[in-house]
Order: structure tokens, then sequence, then C-alpha cells
């Protein structure tokens, strides 16, 4: 029947190939660093990058799993406005990304990622009718409506970042304050709380509803702290004593979320109801490692001296990006679409995995490593070339895992 409403597998065969573009990308930038590629304007792929890593992988795919939330709570609705809006948003998104690639902020560029924008609005509000319909189970409905709203206070961010492009407005306090302000709301606020919203649904349908309470409580806890961390990420910008505190503070209270998150892993360990695949376990396993180091790192950056650090050092920067958007919320939503929509299935998929996630742990252990040359520590001398392969191991792994879903026959995929 869901074939029929709503084109889960394709769409998640689209937002996958997009992951692979983005990667590729980023290959491309590593090669520029270390070799010649004159015909490339490093700057402009970076911001092409960026934008289509967000609205082209990442938005597709969640999109795509809350849309799969309704079907699986047997919602009536008319599905075709789904598949339109993605539709029209990959289009727009490939020429945002090429716009970018040729001319960087401008007219085009600046254009196309507001019409993702306006994409984005469309889809909220069509959804968030859509939502109020499903007889809320596990607490997810709440996560899924916060994210909605996290979504849409995050544009602001991008919105100004536009105008100050736009109109060649150089203030670098307002222009990494606005970046960063979307960011934040991006990864810390729809990007997550889309992953546990889903996650705490399929909980539900088993029947485990002590993991009602512990969603409860979590959801709290993060939607009280979502907006205060994000002056975390702009401790530099001296703010008054007053922010700073409640920075602090609420880097701090965050620290319950772990005490909420081991309680999950644990009911999750010790459950006979739960039987996930074997590489699902081990692809949650290792999104919960990056969720908790980033918990981690962000009341470490409190500290002046880390803060400096964290902030100060583009590999460190870099680094924890791809801490939070490939670590934890790529790596959820690859273990999602292995346990719910296609196995990664076969030897193409498998050891495409083995290779992504290897290619990404050794990227993120130099990126840390090349901070440390802030502590007068000796620099890698092979740094670069080391994340020039990292980068082609994880362009490789992605390119097998899609080939994999793709050619496999329909009746082999997953539930």
């Amino acid at each position: 029947m869901e074939k029929n409403l709503f084109r889960t597998k394709q769409w998640v065969q689209v937002a996958l190939i997009n992951f692979c573009v983005v990667a590729s990308a980023g290959l491309t930038m590593r090669y520029k660093i270390k070799f010649s590629l004159p015909f490339v304007n490093q700057q402009n792929l970076m911001h092409g990058h960026s934008n289509f890593a967000f609205v082209g992988w990442l938005a597709i795919a969640l999109m795509t799993l809350m849309v799969r939330y309704l079907v699986r709570n047997n919602i009536q609705t008319n599905y075709r406005k789904y598949n339109l809006i993605l539709g029209i948003d990959v289009v727009t998104c490939y020429a945002m990304f090429i716009s970018f690639i040729i001319q960087g902020y401008a007219f085009w560029s600046i254009t196309f990622a507001c019409v993702t924008i306006l994409i984005s609005y469309f889809f909220i509000v069509f959804y968030w009718r859509d939502l109020n319909k499903v007889r809320d189970a596990g607490f997810s409905r709440n996560w899924l409506k916060a994210a909605l709203l996290l979504w849409a206070f995050s544009s602001l961010g991008a919105i100004f970042l536009a105008y100050l492009m736009a109109n060649s407005i150089t203030i670098q306090e307002l222009y990494f304050g606005a970046l960063y302000f979307f960011m934040h709301f991006q990864y810390n606020g729809w990007f997550l709380f889309v992953c546990f919203g889903v996650f705490f649904s399929y909980m539900h349908r088993l029947g485990l509803f002590r993991f009602a309470l512990l969603s409860k409580r979590l959801f709290i806890i993060m939607i009280i702290t979502v907006i205060p961390t994000y002056f975390l990420s702009v401790l530099w910008l001296k703010l008054p004593p007053v922010l700073e505190w409640i920075a602090n503070v609420s880097a701090f209270v965050q620290l319950l979320v772990l005490v909420y998150f081991f309680r999950i892993i644990s009911v999750f360990k010790n459950s006979k109801d739960i039987k996930f695949n074997i590489v699902t376990r081990w692809i949650w396993a290792l999104s919960s490692i990056a969720f908790i180091l980033k918990i981690i790192l962000q009341v470490l950056s409190t500290m002046p001296f880390l803060s400096h650090f964290a902030f100060g050092y583009r590999p460190v920067v870099i680094g924890y990006l791809h801490l939070s958007f490939v670590g934890i919320i790529s790596l959820f939503i690859l273990g999602y679409i292995n346990e719910f929509i296609h196995r990664f299935r076969g030897k193409v998929s498998g050891i495409g995995f083995l290779v992504f996630v290897t290619g990404f742990i050794v990227q993120e252990v130099i990126l840390m490593l090349q901070g440390l040359e802030a502590m007068n520590v000796e620099p890698i001398k092979s740094a670069n070339i080391i994340l020039f392969f990292c980068a082609v191991a994880m362009v490789t792994g992605l390119v097998w895992i899609t080939t994999g879903i793709i050619r496999t026959p329909e009746e082999e995929r997953a539930r």
C-alpha cells in the first residue's frame, strides 16, 4: 500500500545519490588542497558542498522519513503533494548547487537557496496539518512538531546570511553569527528531533511503552536547552555576562540528556522484544557514540581556553561539524534505511559501509589531531594526504552502498 501513496524507496535512493554528490564535492576540495585544480574555485565549491549537504541530502532524507511516519500511522491524506514537494526541492537543490560552484554567493545561488526555504515552509504547513491527525505514539508527535518549528526558526539565520551576502556586508560577527544560528538549529534542532521522533515512534509500535516516559523527559530537557545552547557557538563574540552564564548553564544541563540517553541504551540492550539487524545495531552504536561525544564537547567548550581552541582552529570546527552531520545524523539515517526500508545486503553494500565508516573515523581523528597544533604538538606532516584518502574512502563506500541498494530487486528489500 505504501508504494501507491508515497514513493519511499525511490526518495531514499535520490537522497543517497545526493549524499554521494556531497561527498564527491568534499573529495574535490580535499584534492585541491593537496594538488592543483585551477578551474575550481575552492570557496564557491565549499558553499555549494555545505548548502547541498543540508538541503540536498539531510533535508530530503529526513522529509522522506517523516512522510513514512504518516504512512505507518495510516494517515489518510493526499501523498502526491509530498512527492511534488520533494521533486521540486531536488531540482532546486541542484540548481542552487551548480550556481554556488559557478558564481559563489550571487544572484542565482541566493535565489535558489531562498526557493528551498520557501519549499520547506510549504512542507512544514502541510505536514503540520497531517501530523495533527496522528494519535501520539511514544511522544513522537511532539518531537516532530518541535522539529518543524526549529526548522522554520533556523531559516531566519539563512535568510539573514543571504541578505548579508547579497548586500556585500562583510562584518564577520554578523556573518558567523547568522551562519552558526542556521547550523545550530539545523543539527541541534530539526535534524536531531526528527531522528528521536521516528525512533521513539517505532519503539511504541513494538509495545515498549516504558520508552514513552524516557522520551518525554529527554524531550523536555532538549527543547529547553536548544535555544540557549546556541550561545555556545558564539562565545567568541564577547557576549554580555548574562548570556555567557545562560550558555554555560545550558551546556551542563545538557548532561542530563546523557543520563536519559544512557537509560534508553540500557533498556534497548536489555529488551528481548527489540530484534534489530546486526548492521543496524552497529550503525546506531556509532551514531550514539558520536552523540555522546558531541554533548561532552559542548560542555568542554565552556572552558575559555578550550573555547578558543574549538572556534579558533578550522580543523576542529570541521571535525565537530562532521561529527554532528555525518557521525550522528547521517549514520542514524543509514541505520534507519537498513532496518526499515532497504537492507544493506550483499558484499557491495556491506563492504561499502565498512569503507565509508573507516574513512569517516580516521578523518575525525586526523582533524582533531590537527587541532592539537594549538597546544604546540608537532603537526602531522602527511595530514592532508591522509584526509584526501579518507575522502576517497567515504565516496567509494557511499557509491557502493547506493549502487547496492539501487540494483537490489524489489522483493529483497527490507520491510
